[in-house]
């Protein structure tokens, strides 16, 4: 059997990207958001009430100097910051920390777990567009995507090259997305 007839599969795409526990990144946000709201009034910070005191105060949206469909260095922004940014936004956000991988395989192969692909997921730079547009696609509308690509290798089995064909990967992903109006922003830094 071919990789494809499960691509194309409506209940495979459905399952990933319709409802879920999200990717380890959400699962760990999760879990420290769980033992947060566990605490006792009295561990709750004076930042964090007043945090909380005023949700309506929060600051000019965080993208609204940031193309909706772009790839991008991660720059100024946090990493925790996006995340909260997509859930204020409802959009998906997928995670995956590449600073151990030394090859492409290995950069893919991260990718792939930590954005919960199929475990059929071809390992290839066609297989990685696939999921992030058609099979994404298919499983129905779509919020949007924030993406962090953090620290992609600087690797003799992961030249600069490699780094460059992975991002053109996701910049036509972004303009899969863009021809249908849904958000997909990249942000990515190196080792």
């Amino acid at each position: 059997m071919s990789d494809n007839i499960y691509a194309h599969d409506h209940g495979v795409a459905s399952d990933l990207f319709a409802t879920g526990d999200g990717n380890l990144f959400q699962r760990v946000l999760r879990l420290r958001m769980t033992e947060h709201d566990n605490r006792p009034e009295e561990e709750t910070s004076p930042s964090e009430e007043a945090h909380h005191a005023h949700p309506d105060e929060d600051a000019e949206d965080m993208f609204a100097n940031t193309r909706p469909n772009i790839v991008q260095s991660i720059r100024a922004f946090r990493v925790q910051d996006l995340a909260d940014e997509a859930t204020k936004l409802g959009q998906h956000f997928l995670y995956a920390y590449l600073g151990q991988a030394q090859s492409k395989q290995e950069v893919l192969e991260t990718i792939a777990t930590s954005f919960l692909f199929p475990k059929h997921f071809g390992k290839n730079y066609d297989a990685l567009y696939d999921s992030l547009t058609d099979l994404v696609h298919k499983a129905g509308s779509q919020p949007g995507f924030v993406i962090v690509l953090e620290q992609l290798p600087i690797a003799t089995k992961f030249d600069k090259e490699g780094r460059e064909v992975l991002l053109d990967v996701f910049r036509d992903a972004a303009e899969f997305w863009a021809e249908r109006r849904v958000a997909f922003r990249v942000f990515y830094s190196f080792v």
